[in-house]
């Protein structure tokens, strides 16, 4: 049973229903997550959202976080009128990004990207020089060119915003923040100068979960994760699976979830797995055609683009290279 917040009324699950948990890999987000680092008094700690109703300008914006929100909220300073100078960026890791330029819903342009990442994990020898390798292909970019980053969430960015975070010169290397005080930063490896007036905006939530793996059809409840290409579509196959098959081992086996990266060294395990989940979708007639039907999954294609010439290139270009770059993909990333 359950009570809304809204109105008080209490509701009970009918007999034979299941639950659906959409929370099992919900992501914390600055908003509803306290800082993950102290503050002693005199010093203002807002979460990014506030950026937008700030009562006075401070002396100094100091950014905490390494991921996406961090990245979101420079650019978003920035296109708004604040100096690059006004910015420090307490960066506990450097991240790798995709290219939003490689993962536009075409076919041809996704396809590429996949042809793209096989090939520089076949010429790879380890996790940081397929990453070097997708960076020179186009797929992959870092902030600081100078500095091999040690983190891969890899979520999107352009070549615009790059622009705009490279313009920011005050960048503080010293691992995770511990606390903040009127004047300095105290981080895992070493303190920070900060003005004593800086505004500290919490960007440093945890984004990603990584939760164990559990199937996704469970005795008690259906619980969405990453299934083939991620997150959205997990859910969405999820949904048509649940309405058109009845055997829960049938559904767990057309539907395995899979891990997501965070660093150079597991992002070749997650790629493999996401893979092999597109392999037992690919099984089903019904299921793909569904799938290649809908926006959410990435590796569609549709069937006014069946017969395009570039889709037909695209195609064969990762056939000729999926065998070796996959397995160099498992090899990688500890699979064999």
């Amino acid at each position: 049973r359950w009570t809304s917040r809204l109105t008080g009324q209490d509701f009970v699950v009918p007999a034979g229903c299941r639950l659906v948990n959409a929370h099992y890999l919900a992501p914390d987000i600055p908003a509803q997550t306290p800082a993950p680092f102290g503050a002693a008094d005199g010093v203002r700690v807002i979460p990014v959202n506030d950026l937008v109703r700030l009562p006075e300008v401070p002396g100094q914006f100091v950014i905490v976080g390494s991921g996406k929100t961090a990245t979101d909220a420079i650019v978003w300073l920035l296109d708004n009128g604040v100096d690059p100078d006004a910015v420090c960026w307490l960066r506990p890791r450097d991240p790798w990004m995709f290219n939003r330029a490689a993962v536009q819903p075409d076919p041809v342009i996704n396809l590429g990207t996949t042809a793209d990442i096989l090939e520089a994990a076949r010429e790879a020898t380890s996790p940081d020089e397929l990453f070097l390798n997708m960076e020179a292909a186009g797929v992959m970019l870092r902030v600081d060119p100078g500095v091999t980053p040690n983190m891969a969430k890899t979520p999107t960015l352009a070549r615009w915003e790059l622009d705009r975070l490279r313009s920011i010169e005050n960048v503080v290397r010293l691992g995770h923040v511990r606390h903040v005080e009127p004047g300095r930063a105290v981080c895992e490896g070493g303190e920070a100068a900060i003005e004593p007036d800086a505004l500290v905006v919490h960007c440093a939530a945890s984004g990603l979960r990584y939760r164990p793996l559990v199937p996704v059809w469970g005795s008690e409840a259906i619980t969405l994760q990453n299934v083939a290409t991620g997150p959205i579509f997990g859910a969405a196959i999820a949904g048509y699976v649940e309405a058109t098959r009845e055997d829960d081992d049938e559904k767990n086996r057309l539907c395995p979830p899979h891990s997501s990266g965070n660093t150079p060294a597991d992002w070749p395990r997650a790629i493999v797995e996401g893979a092999r989940g597109s392999q037992a979708l690919a099984t089903e007639a019904d299921v793909k055609q569904w799938s290649h039907a809908t926006n959410l999954y990435r590796s569609r294609i549709p069937a006014e683009r069946a017969g395009d010439p570039d889709v037909a290139d695209a195609v064969a270009r990762v056939e000729a290279v999926s065998g070796l770059g996959m397995a160099k993909l498992a090899e990688l990333g500890g699979m064999q």
